[in-house]
């Protein structure tokens, strides 16, 4: 009799559905100030990877564009020469459904980015391969932390009155 309430249940929580319509590279530049300067020999590089993201509702109904922005800086470890560069702003384009509209703006930031991140993975890894140095292999990122991270910044820059970025 239980399984049968909960099946009873089921359809008023309508499902979300989440499709990837389109990805693609929106912009990127890749520098290699090392091949520039001629500079040659064994370098230990200390790399930072810093990461933001924007959603914005499309035109077309139930349609999002989220965009992953990625800088990666490279510096020599030794002397903090600049080895290379690399930003790359990586978009994905949604058609979601169901999502409450409190939910919206941390489904967007959250989960559109996790769905994202394999291929930029890959897109960083090819790009500073054949760049000439060893492939960067992108740790996962935690993007529930990077929202709840950001959402804790904002609380602070305001004073406590949150307020959350357009979607």
């Amino acid at each position: 009799m239980a399984d049968t309430a909960d099946n009873g249940a089921a359809p008023q929580a309508p499902q979300i559905k989440m499709n990837v319509l389109a990805q693609f590279v929106r912009d990127m530049s890749f520098e290699n100030i090392l091949a520039q300067k001629g500079a040659s020999g064994d370098v230990q590089p200390d790399v930072q990877v810093q990461v933001n993201l924007d959603a914005k509702k499309r035109s077309q109904e139930n349609q999002y564009e989220v965009i992953l922005k990625l800088k990666v800086d490279s510096k020599s470890k030794s002397d903090r020469a600049q080895l290379f560069l690399l930003e790359l702003d990586y978009a994905g384009v949604f058609h979601i459904e169901n999502v409450p509209e409190e939910q919206l703006h941390p489904f967007l930031l959250i989960e559109c980015p996790r769905m994202l991140f394999p291929f930029v993975r890959r897109v960083v890894s090819d790009v500073t391969r054949d760049g000439g140095f060893p492939p960067l292999n992108l740790e996962t990122i935690d993007f529930l932390a990077l929202y709840r991270n950001e959402l804790a910044r904002r609380a602070a820059q305001s004073g406590g009155g949150e307020q959350t970025a357009n979607a």
